[in-house]
């Protein structure tokens, strides 16, 4: 998967360095986590809190960065908030004041992206691109969290060209939002996109982070 990464950045001059890999671990055991930290992988992400948190217990032994990655319910915010290093999931003002009010003091403010639906589908979660700067300004002023960027996951299409649409959507937001943020000293480092299928294209328009599971786990079984 590495290799992969290196030569998608190759395509796009960037440097392999450039690209963080987050290891989507839902479905799969705490003992699949731990091969693939004993193989140096080390930022993990859940999608289902209950199941990420048997993990996080499971691996605490591990010096490892967990991600939640997945939908998040109102009632299931003081979980994250406690025992995830990042969220990439904020869609909404109550998730965020919530996962501020619930980090614990003496904890790092928990590091959040914004999830934006660039693809418009009803289904999806995340923000509209209209509402993003109304959002991050509201996740600037809260003191336990720590913006760092955008997140996506656009619908699934095997069409590289779409798929590079959508991606390059999330980058100009993130561009637009850097501006907007400046004078008040917020750094947007972070584009949390692309996945096994489409992480090419999204490594061409600038993704930071890409979110693999099946490429690392292999196929997840079918419920």
């Amino acid at each position: 998967m590495r290799e992969r990464i290196a030569q998608a950045c190759a395509a796009a001059h960037r440097p392999p360095v450039s690209v963080r890999l987050l290891a989507a671990s839902k479905t799969f055991s705490a003992d699949r986590v731990r091969e693939a930290a004993a193989a140096g992988q080390h930022d993990f992400g859940e999608n289902y809190l209950q199941e990420g948190v048997e993990k996080i217990d499971a691996t605490r032994d591990l010096p490892l960065t967990w991600h939640f990655i997945g939908p998040i319910q109102s009632n299931k915010t003081r979980p994250i908030a406690e025992r995830f290093d990042w969220v990439h999931s904020v869609d909404r003002e109550k998730i965020a004041r919530r996962l501020s009010e619930q980090r614990p003091a003496g904890q790092d403010p928990l590091q959040a992206c914004i999830e934006v639906n660039v693809s418009g589908e009803a289904s999806k979660s995340g923000v509209a691109p209209a509402n993003v700067l109304a959002l991050a300004k509201c996740i600037t002023g809260l003191p336990g969290l720590r913006l760092r960027g955008l997140m996506a996951i656009p619908e699934p299409t095997d069409d590289m060209a779409l798929q590079r649409r959508r991606f390059a959507v999330l980058r100009e937001l993130q561009r637009e939002l850097q501006e907007a943020l400046a004078q008040e000293g917020v750094v947007l480092d972070t584009l949390s996109m692309g996945m096994s299928a489409d992480l090419e294209a999204a490594v061409a328009e600038g993704a930071t982070m890409v979110r693999v599971g099946t490429a690392i786990f292999g196929e997840r079984a079918k419920t």
